[in-house]
């Protein structure tokens, strides 16, 4: 199997341009390719995920990838899948996200001399002169077809501002000065990219004739990607800090039934023929599958050893075997304590299981939550200092634990 037949089989490729071309390129190792981050947040989330597995893939055999941090167009921000425009961040703001995201890729990418890439679109966007982008770049644009793309057209209805209506055009700049600069002969983004992607195949043949060697290959690396991710308590993130390894895992772990399968093709390095093996597992079986996702990915991300504490933690709290040491963990002080007490509302948001009492008191009156196994029922229940000096683990709905110490 060639490699473009094994990203068909694993169900990335959505649709592509010059599809004899992108197999004689990637199977060869002769693609110089990018895909761009714009960095709205300190660290990257399961979204990007499978965009950076994806690179490491064709980075594997023998490709160069270039990573594209929006340093610039996040100045603006992508108005594809979003109802409203994006928060306006500050110059610091987006420089600090930069330098997150450049730590986070280094653990998926090999970057170096004759290797992978990383490049900042502010080093060219930001000294750009409005007139002579217009002269240059707005000639081969029409404003009919950009109205026309999807990207586009979902916004239209509420409004779309001048300043994103900007961002295709800075997004073809893009992949026009990567071809200029570094030979990058191949662009790659998810399905709502897919306009933006045309924009700069389209820049790169107006300006340098027909025959320029541009690509673009569209994947399903947002489509899908922002269906995972997502929890009620907000996004998974890849920074420990944010999102800790055993809830990286457990979040895998708990995949539903029928995206298992789709997730360890898209997202893991197991041979395919291993996992087609996993696609007749039913019952416990299929649960074995969500523990091999789990631990692969947290693997990946963090590394094997805070994997395996992951699924001990897991173990401890599902099967009844494992070490509870490694489940995530809060420790209260003094300060939390009002009158010798403090209530479950105030443990869940302390634990960081829920983000505002508000919300820990909808779990509670919904039934979501248990004290050792033991369900909480009123709002108002206070617990003493005494009861943390023996294990003293909540439970918020099916996937969120943690233990609580003093």
């Amino acid at each position: 199997m060639t490699l473009y037949e094994e990203l068909v089989a694993r169900g990335l490729i959505a649709q592509v341009t010059d599809e004899d071309e992108i197999k004689e390129l990637i199977n060869n190792g002769k693609a110089t390719f990018y895909i761009g981050f714009d960095p709205t947040a300190d660290s990257l989330h399961v979204g990007h995920f499978m965009a950076l597995c994806l690179m490491k893939r064709l980075q594997m055999a023998g490709n160069k990838p270039i990573a594209l941090i929006g340093g610039g167009t996040a100045m603006i921000g992508d108005p594809s899948g979003k109802t409203d425009m994006r928060k306006m961040m500050t110059k610091e703001t987006i420089n600090h996200n930069v330098e997150c995201f450049k730590k986070q890729m280094s653990r998926f990418i090999e970057f170096g001399e004759d290797k992978a890439r990383l490049v900042n679109n502010a080093d060219w966007i930001l000294d750009l002169n409005y007139m002579d982008l217009l002269r240059e770049v707005g000639p081969h644009f029409s404003v009919n077809r950009m109205l026309a793309a999807e990207c586009y057209k979902q916004r239209m209805e509420k409004g779309l501002t001048f300043l994103e209506f900007n961002y295709m055009i800075m997004q073809s700049f893009d992949f026009y000065t990567l071809f200029q600069e570094y030979g990058c002969n191949m662009q790659f983004g998810g399905d709502d990219q897919w306009s933006n992607m045309l924009g700069g195949t389209e820049l790169i043949r107006r300006k340098l004739g027909k025959d320029a060697y541009a690509m673009t290959i569209n994947l399903l690396l947002n489509s899908e990607g922002k269906k995972m991710g997502k929890t009620e308590s907000g996004a998974v993130w890849l920074d420990a800090e944010k999102t800790s390894p055993y809830e990286f895992f457990q979040y895998w772990r708990n995949v539903s039934d029928a995206d298992v399968i789709k997730c360890l093709k898209m997202l893991t390095f197991l041979p395919l023929e291993e996992i087609e093996k996993m696609e007749s597992w039913e019952g416990s079986e299929l649960n074995k599958a969500k523990e091999i996702l789990a631990f692969e990915l947290t693997k990946l991300v963090h590394d094997e050893e805070e994997a395996t504490k992951a699924m001990e933690a897991s173990k401890a709290l599902f099967a009844g075997g494992g070490n509870l040491e490694n489940m995530p963990a809060t420790q209260l002080t003094d300060e939390d304590f009002l009158d010798g007490g403090i209530d479950i509302l105030s443990i869940l948001v302390k634990a960081g299981m829920t983000n505002t009492r508000s919300e820990a008191r909808r779990a509670v009156e919904q039934g979501g939550v248990t004290v050792n196994g033991e369900k909480v029922t009123d709002v108002k229940t206070v617990y003493g200092k005494d009861v943390f000096a023996e294990e003293f683990i909540v439970k918020k709905g099916k996937k969120s634990f943690n233990k609580i110490t003093l």
